[in-house]
């Protein structure tokens, strides 16, 4: 089957009940109000639920239009694509329920979004559907939130910024979260026990996760030997201690894709890897070796089925997350260090004005799919894209002036 242009919806939002859900139907609702130039549905198994939602929406909200789907229900979610040209999803965790949805999208040519950050999922989604995807011309991108948004476009705009001052890519780049302040929800930690459960039951998975060319294409490997901070570590750049970043196992993995589906823009031997800044002094370190130490208790804990019951009892359930004040509240700071292959050196930052993993995640969702609806051209291939690698400067422009983020050059030398 071949793309439908002839569809009663630009786009569609799955899983609207979600706590993401709700916050991206709130964001799209504030942004592009109900029956003007955007045409849009919200979408999932509970009729009631999704007028609950509706109604708490607010005035003229009445009219958005509600779609019932099931992710267990192929029929369902083949209708729902028909209607429409883009689907974002928010039904995590995806390796338990996304299957369905992306196989339909990519047998109706039906394009495509979603959140997640689970590169395991991600790859089996490459092996079984990439080659129909291309076929009927469904555009797939993956990890349109927090992971990966900030970093594959953040690494896009300093490549983009270091070809016009250089007259060339950075051939070494490091992403060190300066801060993040956010809440964790019940869906981020479903996923993340998810993956530490199933790399626990198969040694083939714990090779392939450790594989920072996981999901790219099988010719493009670089021959430099990729750096992954494991512990805590100095940074001479910044003057500061360093601890692993938890996202960086998707979000490295991403970038790697984008740099192979745009011809190795960034190099063959690109090197790129991330960190989150802990402080300077005693301090500093303190917490670099505290956070190591924390993060692999917890992956430790959710791979080993005694402990894992005790890990789900005390951590966020699904459907809860921070507050409306707290996502407000919240903010992240990323800055980027990128190195030519004679020493030039390029700083960016990029920074988001809410809670990185929902306020500012639903933004970044909703303006990616705006992108997909909107700004990619017609006769775009199909196949398992990257934010970076298909939306690029289209999604830049729509970040930063209607998702809050800012992308800028902080040092050259």
């Amino acid at each position: 089957m071949t793309k439908s242009t002839d569809t009663t919806y630009d786009l569609v939002v799955f899983g609207a009940t979600s706590f993401v859900g709700q916050i991206l139907t709130q964001y799209l609702f504030a942004s592009y109000g109900v029956s003007g130039e955007v045409k849009w549905a919200v979408a999932g198994r509970s009729e009631s639920r999704l007028n609950t939602l509706k109604s708490r929406l607010g005035a003229g909200a009445g009219d958005l239009p509600v779609i019932l789907a099931d992710a267990t229900d192929d029929q369902s979610l083949k209708t729902l694509c028909e209607q429409t040209r883009v689907v974002i999803s928010t039904v995590g965790p995806y390796a338990l329920y996304g299957e369905p949805l992306v196989k339909a999208c990519v047998e109706t040519g039906t394009d495509y979004c979603d959140l997640t950050g689970e590169v395991q999922w991600i790859r089996r989604m490459l092996e079984r559907y990439e080659d129909q995807a291309k076929a009927s011309g469904a555009r797939i991108v993956h990890c349109c939130g927090f992971d990966s948004i900030p970093s594959d476009m953040g690494v896009w705009f300093l490549q983009q910024q270091a070809e016009k001052t250089f007259g060339e890519p950075c051939q070494d780049v490091r992403m060190r979260v300066k801060v993040a302040k956010g809440g964790l929800s019940g869906g981020t930690v479903a996923s993340m026990i998810n993956i530490a459960k199933e790399a626990a039951a198969d040694p083939k998975l714990r090779k392939e996760l450790a594989n920072p060319f996981s999901i790219s294409p099988p010719e493009h490997r670089s021959k430099v030997r990729q750096p992954s901070l494991k512990g805590a570590q100095f940074d001479k750049t910044f003057n500061v201690w360093l601890a692993p970043f938890v996202m960086a196992a998707i979000n490295t993995r991403v970038i790697h894709r984008s740099n192979a589906l745009q011809d190795a823009r960034y190099g063959m031997e690109f090197t790129y890897d991330e960190a989150m800044m802990t402080g300077t002094g005693a301090k500093g370190r303190l917490t670099a070796y505290g956070i190591t130490a924390a993060l692999a208790g917890f992956l430790t804990a959710s791979a080993i089925k005694p402990t894992r019951w005790l890990v789900e009892k005390f951590v966020p359930q699904p459907g809860e997350g921070p507050s409306p004040e707290d996502q407000k509240a919240g903010f992240y700071d990323l800055r980027f260090v990128g190195r030519t292959r004679d020493g030039k050196t390029m700083i960016t930052k990029v920074t988001g004005d809410a809670d990185p993993g929902y306020g500012s995640t639903s933004k970044m969702l909703g303006e990616a799919g705006m992108c997909l609806a909107f700004d990619v051209p017609a006769d775009q291939p199909g196949g398992f894209w990257t934010p970076a690698s298909l939306l690029n400067g289209k999604l830049l422009e729509r970040l930063t002036s209607k998702a809050g983020l800012t992308f800028e050059v902080v040092e050259t030398r």
